[in-house]
């Protein structure tokens, strides 16, 4: 599968039918997924680390290569990449190593370290990932304005998200992702971005279908999915431990 295809799903999205994208951290999960059906899968860099035992951003880049690279070879259809701020690796060496993976997609992030990049030089180095990639890879450029925050005189959280994503899609971003953003704010950044919007999904907020309905044309769940199956092997091995003291 290429990015052409990837690409293609974003596009011609009815209100309340967004493109679902559920986040595999492992082969054995990507498998599920796709053979439920699922056209598209978007690993969650947080997921990723966990199931490789690291905390949130502190997996080294070999490794998070390593573990789309197995993901992307399990499945038939077309898998995003969620490689954070890029690893600090100059945009060609990102790109050849992320397109060797087999994945056809990425987000990159605009913060480093709890930071927020500054806009034009997010945007510089997004038109450098586009030029070296071309069409061969999707991206989905992440805001994090909702995360870490704006700074001082930058004005409030929507309008600094708004500014970063007409300069990020101007840079040649497929879609945008502010993620974080509540729910009565997607209308509006949907109006404003010539681009399709991506939201995270999250267990107390919308679901899927009615953040397709506010204006998201793409939907994520970050890590929560890896977070509920964890839950469940917590369960398990809770039912098992009180197996063996009753026994």
């Amino acid at each position: 599968m290429t990015a052409y295809d990837l690409r293609a799903l974003h596009h011609g999205r009815t209100p309340g039918d967004p493109l679902v994208l559920p986040g595999p951290w492992d082969a054995a999960s990507a498998r599920v997924f796709a053979d439920a059906g699922f056209p598209a899968l978007a690993t969650p860099s947080a997921g990723v680390a966990a199931s490789l035992g690291y905390a949130d951003g502190e997996t080294p880049a070999a490794e998070m290569f390593a573990a789309v690279a197995r993901i992307a070879r399990a499945v038939a259809v077309p898998v995003s990449a969620d490689i954070e701020a890029g690893y600090g690796l100059a945009p060609k060496e990102l790109v050849e190593r992320l397109l060797a993976t087999g994945a056809v997609g990425c987000n990159l992030e605009d913060s480093v370290d709890g930071v927020l990049v500054e806009p034009d030089r997010q945007a510089d180095r997004l038109a450098e990932v586009r030029a070296v990639a071309g069409d061969a890879l999707f991206v989905n450029a992440r805001v994090d304005t909702y995360v870490h925050g704006v700074p001082a005189g930058t004005g409030d959280q929507e309008a600094e998200t708004v500014r970063r994503a007409l300069l990020y899609v101007a840079a040649g971003a497929d879609c945008v992702y502010p993620i974080g953003a509540p729910a009565e704010s997607l209308p509006r950044l949907a109006a404003a971005v010539p681009a399709p919007l991506n939201a995270l999904s999250r267990p107390d907020g919308p679901g899927p279908r009615r953040l397709g309905e506010l204006g998201a044309a793409r939907i994520t769940f970050g890590p929560g999915l890896q977070r509920r199956a964890m839950a469940a092997v917590r369960g398990i091995a809770d039912e098992l431990r009180d197996e063996l003291r009753t026994a």
